[in-house]
């Protein structure tokens, strides 16, 4: 379920404040039909799908590379990852209506509603990559159990990347979590950069990637 800051937008202000997944459920339905033309309005600069899909791009050169865009919402990471290869994507989010819109895109080979609160029902090493734009924020998904469920997901050497509010990224337990599986021998930090949600503006977000280890 992707988000956004606050901003004069009332679904941007609602989303950034939905404090329960209910609420995001609501909210995202009534406007999964005008979510794009809202973040691509100038005033937005919303470039943080398209980050997301350079670090994913830049990470494998495998040209039939596998990808879940977990918490795809409209489908503006995996346009974006279109455009640069011809890998096969998976789409998921909570959002019925939003799962519509990216379906319209064309670029996804399935698309599946789940709560990434939850654990996943999809089969362990599926995929080679694992995006998550905009999904890792108040009232969204937290870390535990969905990085450890990416994670699992993985091929061995399989790479995540993924926004995370700044401002949660401690106190939220995402850096906790991100040790943890790294202690866990499970994988590893490759980078963690500080980049912008919209292009100038002062929100921030961690584009953390994280490579699964050739072993688990």
């Amino acid at each position: 379920m992707a988000t956004q800051v606050l901003t004069e937008n009332t679904y941007l202000a609602g989303a950034r404040n939905s404090l329960r997944k209910e609420d995001c459920m609501e909210l995202y339905e009534k406007w999964a039909a005008s979510y794009n033309q809202d973040l691509a309005d100038a005033s937005q600069n919303y470039i943080a799908p398209l980050l997301v899909a350079q670090a994913a791009l830049a990470s494998s050169k495998d040209p039939e590379a596998t990808v879940l865009d977990a918490g795809c919402g409209t489908g503006l990471v995996a346009e974006a990852l279109a455009k640069g290869s011809k890998w096969t994507i998976d789409g998921m989010d909570l959002s019925p209506a939003m799962l519509n819109v990216a379906e319209q895109t064309g670029v996804y080979r399935s698309l599946f509603k789940v709560d990434l609160t939850q654990p996943i029902e999809q089969p362990d090493q599926k995929y080679d990559i694992v995006t998550c734009c905009g999904t890792f924020t108040r009232g969204h998904v937290g870390p535990d159990p969905a990085l450890r469920e990416f994670v699992r997901l993985l091929k061995p050497n399989g790479i995540i990347a993924a926004t995370i509010l700044e401002e949660i990224w401690v106190s939220g337990g995402y850096k906790a979590e991100a040790d943890k599986l790294e202690k866990e021998g499970l994988a590893k930090v490759v980078s963690r950069d500080l980049i912008d949600y919209r292009k100038g503006a002062g929100d921030k977000a961690t584009l953390l990637l994280m490579k699964k280890t050739a072993s688990a």
